[in-house]
């Protein structure tokens, strides 16, 4: 075994992931993997729970607490700015109830979003809130000009996911901000599928918003995510989905002379998923360690490069691109990212993805088409296994 410290880190970070003694795993955008440490993590919180009850409780709500300091360093926020939810539809939810909605209002949101970022605000209808759907481009990618003429003075919010999860297309979230923060607009950002592969500073892009739930390329477990609100929000919003752990001295469990708490966390309510937040905190740990907030880090760099390889090698034995979304794989500001659709024509994508999962492979199928997602432990070496069982399949 080579030692870690002869290791370039991008094999360093692939020790770190057992998923790659057994398969060539590249379904980030459903369900990433969990990291050793973050294994470990929730076996100790079991085995702690199980001989001991809560007598561990405080510790894990330190830890808890430090899952917040992680969000904010990884979002460049502040700690006060997080609250840990249980995923990002009840991010978009806590957003879209709190928000000082008045009749007569507009949201405006890309009409291929997914579910979770449509509901919540379709559901504003009943308030008298009209919600504005663009279509876009025929390449799946965001149609800036058309979203900017939907903004108006009616206009309160934006919503929008960071990445497509089924085109991979990477929004200019600048571009978002300045055009609806002219007309007066505030932004919301899906963000569950580029949170841990790309940077993202809210100290230089003014989002309002975001949620992401930790399961995707964050590698935490399911049902553990959070959600980021601008301190500049906090008033104007409303107290919803509260419960005894939104007040100030919540462990006094009363009501009376208690006010809400004065940051993000008044938006947690009642008791925390520890074992689910013990386990994102290891894996943010983890990819913070790489620097995957980092643009210096070459993270970001790492996963659009490993994407390329593996577009260019699916090419090659003859797939068509689903998105057709030319990539420029060394530049952070481009709209790549690590989600790659394709066809195999003359093949049935779901028998595919079946006989892949026989070889020892892992993807997707969305809409139709196979979906791979790529993480910086990805290598050549599962780009070959990929594309060598698909050379099986012609």
């Amino acid at each position: 075994m080579i030692k870690p410290e002869l290791m370039d880190p991008w094999n360093q970070l692939r020790e770190e992931m057992p998923v790659v003694e057994k398969w060539a795993y590249f379904d980030h955008a459903a369900i990433g993997p969990l990291p050793r440490r973050s294994a470990r993590a929730i076996g100790d919180f079991a085995l702690e729970a199980s001989l001991d009850g809560d007598f561990h409780w405080p510790a894990w709500s330190s830890r808890a607490a430090n899952l917040r300091n992680q969000a904010a360093r990884l979002l460049g926020a502040q700690c006060d700015e997080i609250a840990l939810i249980a995923n990002t539809t009840l991010g978009i939810q806590t957003i879209a109830l709190a928000f000082p909605w008045q009749v007569g209002d507009s949201v405006v949101l890309p009409s291929n979003e997914f579910p979770s970022n449509q509901l919540p605000w379709l559901a504003l209808r009943n308030r008298g809130v009209e919600v504005r759907m663009v279509d876009p481009k025929p390449d799946g990618s965001i149609d800036l000009e058309r979203l900017s003429q939907a903004i108006d003075a009616t206009t309160r919010l934006v919503s929008i996911s960071w990445v497509g999860y089924a085109t991979g297309h990477r929004v200019d979230l600048q571009d978002v901000c300045d055009m609806a923060h002219r007309q007066g607009a505030q932004v919301f950002v899906d963000a569950i599928q580029g949170l841990g592969v790309f940077p993202l500073d809210v100290g230089q892009i003014p989002i309002d918003y975001a949620a992401a739930d930790g399961h995707k390329w964050m590698m935490g477990p399911e049902g553990a995510g959070f959600l980021y609100i601008r301190r500049s929000r906090f008033e104007q919003l409303q107290n919803v989905l509260s419960g005894w752990n939104s007040l100030d001295a919540s462990h006094e469990f009363v009501c009376e002379g208690k006010r809400f708490k004065n940051s993000a966390a008044r938006y947690e309510g009642g008791s925390a998923n520890h074992v689910g937040i013990l386990g994102l905190a290891s894996s943010l740990e983890l990819l913070l360690q790489y620097g995957c907030h980092d643009p210096k880090s070459g993270f970001a760099n790492r996963v659009l490069e490993t994407t390329q390889l593996a577009r260019e090698e699916l090419l090659s034995l003859g797939a068509q691109m689903a998105w057709p979304i030319p990539p420029n794989p060394t530049m952070l500001a481009g709209h790549a990212s690590g989600i790659v659709s394709f066809h195999l024509p003359g093949n049935d994508p779901q028998e595919v993805r079946r006989r892949l999962m026989r070889s020892g492979i892992i993807l997707s199928v969305r809409h139709g088409a196979l979906r791979i997602a790529v993480h910086a432990y990805n290598d050549a070496s599962d780009i070959d296994r990929l594309t060598q069982a698909l050379r099986e399949l012609q």
